[in-house]
């Protein structure tokens, strides 16, 4: 009897099992398409959500290449609303020994209700313990969040950086992938095989750019550089002559064809370009030898034909009997030499200011800050991280090869050793939110760029994004990650320096708009614009020197070919210069364009439709640019959207 009772009662505990494990989680593991991106290891799923926690459930199927792996999760009753993923691996006793990451994209589960939350992970997951993800739906958690990124000062008058001692120690989703790994090294060390300094001379130019160097000593082409080569930045419309820029009007008689300086200059035909931060910062000792640096002044004339063209050079800021100003009737190696030295101090402004600091140094601070202060689902985190790929890395390569004790720019530039902090210290302090602000930077300086209609789709993108998000001026207010975040930005980036505009807390819809737009901007189309052409331009030495190993000449008539050719660097500055410009300038095939990298980080209707639409107006520029490229000598590419990386990658 007792037997009958116990196998009745084990039948309906059983019966009653089967009957409540009713509910079932389908869930689909992504695995990254990168090399090396799967894992032999077993991997584990546990879903949490707001009325309870499944079991720890194992994902049968090998975590491959590129694979997407279905299976169910069990539960006894509903968990209610999915709110974490939790994932795990754990090596198999026949592969323990091997050190096996994975590199998970993203958990899709289909819930018994028929929903689907989205679990972004985007990060390599090793070793066994157990990794935490939160549902993609943009929302605000409201706590205090610290990821284990800190900050390390790197010069007491620069923006701060990430606390690490080598690329090895980054969390292994923040570094190059196997595929830009071994691109960038391959580059590197092919390009340095190539140049090497047993080739001739000659030989090392074989690869540049033929309208560079048929055009180089051309003053169209000078004047064509200053607005589209690589530092647009400089030039500015010329309201008044400086008074330590003493040109007079028989000095350009000639150049502006018979017509008034003064009425030119109010007509807006007349630009300058001044190079003071310049003037008395140590140059460089290079392989022992003295080497030079001018901190000039540039008068430029726009023409009837729309040509910019160089009018008068002034080498040095204090005028003077040792300090001439030189012109397009003087001789024609006085004049070339003249240029010559605007181009060395343009290699210093465009390298150190515009683009290590300006847009490296702080993509740093704004991806630090965003690792720092904002958790994977906050809707600005999940804005902008695509927009920090690679940058940590490469920052950490540019510290160690181009502007540490042994890096190239400090060993190899006029502006290198000593002097390079000199500078550095006088770039940050004229360092301004509205000099980072394009629309307000381009009226500052008097200019008109088609360079604002990419600002103007960036910042629509934002405007729509944030005001999905932020309904009021109080939801900015109110967010804590938002103002922790803002409030790291201006103390690390910007020293707490008020002077420089940057604010130190939003308080309105219409200010977060404003900043995010400057961020996605920096480390995006200003970026492009500063590094992409890098070999294209400065590959052929004349055209922009490194270095130059003759003082500024101090009277005329003296410059002959000998002199231009003794002032060049030698060629193992040469070639070092090449080397770095163009690493710097080799595309990745693992290159992601503005635009394309949204769609991991959100799910909703909302913001897909939104980022869709960014997509179209990228498009449709893309195809303006191309169509107007047809018809120019020397095409501007930089700044197709298509060649525009999402982040400073290179």
């Amino acid at each position: 009897m007792l037997y009958v009772q116990y196998v009745v009662s084990l039948y309906v505990h059983n019966y009653l099992s089967y009957r409540t494990i009713i509910v079932k989680y389908t869930v689909k593991v992504f695995t990254g398409e990168m090399m090396f991106a799967g894992t032999r290891n077993r991997v584990y799923v546990k879903l949490v959500g707001t009325k309870g926690e499944s079991k720890r459930t194992c994902i049968p199927k090998n975590a491959s290449q590129g694979s997407v792996i279905e299976d169910h999760v069990s539960c006894l009753s509903s968990l209610g609303h999915l709110e974490f993923v939790v994932l795990e691996t754990e090596p198999l006793s026949l592969f323990a020994c091997i050190n096996s990451g994975w590199f998970c994209s993203k958990v899709l589960v289909t819930t018994p209700e028929g929903n689907t939350a989205n679990f972004p992970c985007y990060r390599w997951i090793s070793g066994t313990e157990p990794l935490v993800f939160r549902e993609a739906t943009g929302k605000f958690v409201g706590i205090q969040y610290r990821s284990l990124c800190s900050w390390s000062i790197y010069k007491e008058f620069l923006p701060h950086i990430m606390k690490v001692d080598s690329t090895s120690d980054l969390p292994a989703e923040d570094r190059f992938s196997s595929t830009k790994d071994l691109e960038f090294k391959y580059t590197s060390t092919k390009h340095l095989i190539i140049i090497c300094p047993q080739v001739s001379f000659y030989t090392c130019f074989c690869y540049l750019l033929d309208y560079v160097e048929n055009n180089w000593k051309e003053d169209e082409f000078f004047g064509y550089q200053l607005l589209n080569g690589l530092n647009p930045m400089m030039i500015h419309r010329c309201s008044k002559l400086p008074e330590n820029f003493p040109v007079t009007e028989d000095m350009v008689k000639a150049s502006l064809l018979g017509k008034i300086l003064e009425e030119e200059i109010q007509k807006g035909n007349v630009f300058l370009v001044d190079y003071k931060h310049l003037d008395g910062v140590t140059a460089n000792v290079i392989n022992g030898k003295q080497h030079f640096l001018a901190a000039p002044l540039c008068l430029l004339y726009m023409t009837p034909e729309d040509k910019l063209m160089p009018i008068a050079i002034q080498l040095k800021q204090e005028p003077g009997d040792d300090n001439p100003i030189f012109l397009p009737t003087d001789s024609e190696y006085d004049w070339l030499l003249a240029k010559i030295f605007v181009r060395n101090a343009d290699f210093a402004e465009h390298q150190l200011n515009f683009h290590l600091l300006r847009t490296h140094l702080l993509a740093e601070v704004f991806a630090v800050s965003t690792l720092r202060n904002l958790p994977m689902v906050h809707p600005l985190y999940k804005l902008l991280i695509s927009h920090f790929r690679y940058t940590l890395q490469i920052n950490i390569l540019a510290r160690q090869a181009l502007i540490s004790e042994t890096g190239v720019i400090t060993e190899y530039a006029s502006i290198g050793g000593p002097g390079m902090m000199e500078f550095l210290k006088k770039a940050m302090a004229s360092l301004t939110y509205s000099s980072l602000c394009m629309p307000e930077e381009i009226t500052a300086r008097g200019l008109e760029d088609d360079v604002l209609r990419l600002w103007d789709i960036i910042y629509r993108l934002v405007q729509r994004m944030i005001g999905h998000y932020y309904t009021c001026d109080s939801d900015v207010q109110k967010d804590y990650e938002l103002q922790n975040w803002i409030k790291e930005i201006f103390f690390h980036g910007f020293l707490s320096k008020t002077s420089t505009g940057i604010p130190e807390s939003f308080s309105s819809v219409t200010e977060l708009i404003k900043f995010i737009t400057m961020v996605i901007f920096t480390v995006s189309v200003q970026h492009a614009a500063v590094n992409n052409g890098q070999f294209d331009f400065d590959g052929w030495m004349p055209n922009c020197p490194m270095a130059l190993q003759q003082p500024p000449p101090t009277t005329k008539g003296q410059c002959t070919e000998r002199t231009m050719m003794k002032t060049f660097p030698d060629i193992n500055t040469t070639i070092q210069g090449m080397a770095v410009v163009y690493l710097l300038s080799k595309q990745s095939t693992d290159f992601v364009a503005l635009g394309n990298d949204y769609q991991d980080h959100f799910s909703e209707k909302t913001p897909l439709e939104l980022i869709h639409k960014f997509q179209v107006e990228l498009k449709k520029y893309n195809f303006e640019i191309q169509g107007r490229n047809v018809s120019f000598p020397l095409p501007y590419t930089y700044l197709n959207p298509n060649n525009v990386e999402t982040s400073v990658a290179l």
